[in-house]
């Protein structure tokens, strides 16, 4: 499976939270990171008080289990208004970032792992929604 993180993902991971390491451990080929996704660590990075041990270990995550970043280009942008469109049509609204990061997941046809259930409205990608 290609493994598309969400932030919350990224999170647990970090945290060792056992059934995320095994998930990607056991069930992904590759680890892929959207660049949204990236922005909103750095943000949480900035706001606590150990800023610089945070990217240092999300460094070593990327380096280590060799994370692609799947950053926003042409491609990225109309599948966000493909989604975006889908969303505003059923009446459906996400966090903005959100649209972001399925429209990278779509882009690159992975599966989207996430414990935000609002993603369950986005047909376009796979997703795993863990608890």
């Amino acid at each position: 499976m290609k493994a598309v993180l969400d932030t919350n993902i990224y999170v647990d991971f970090a945290m060792g939270r056992p059934d995320v390491v095994d998930l990607l451990a056991v069930q992904s080929t590759e680890i892929l990171l959207p660049a949204a996704v990236m922005g909103e660590l750095f943000y949480g990075f900035m706001k606590g008080n150990r800023t610089r041990y945070n990217e240092e270990k999300f460094h070593r995550f990327v380096k280590e289990l060799e994370v692609s970043i799947i950053r926003v280009g042409e491609e990225v942008a109309r599948k966000y208004a493909l989604i975006y469109s889908t969303l505003t049509n059923n009446g459906t609204r996400i966090p903005i970032n959100d649209v972001w990061i399925a429209a990278c997941c779509m882009s690159v046809g992975g599966t989207l792992l996430t414990r935000d259930r609002h993603f369950q409205q986005v047909g376009q990608i796979d997703k795993i929604i863990l608890d």
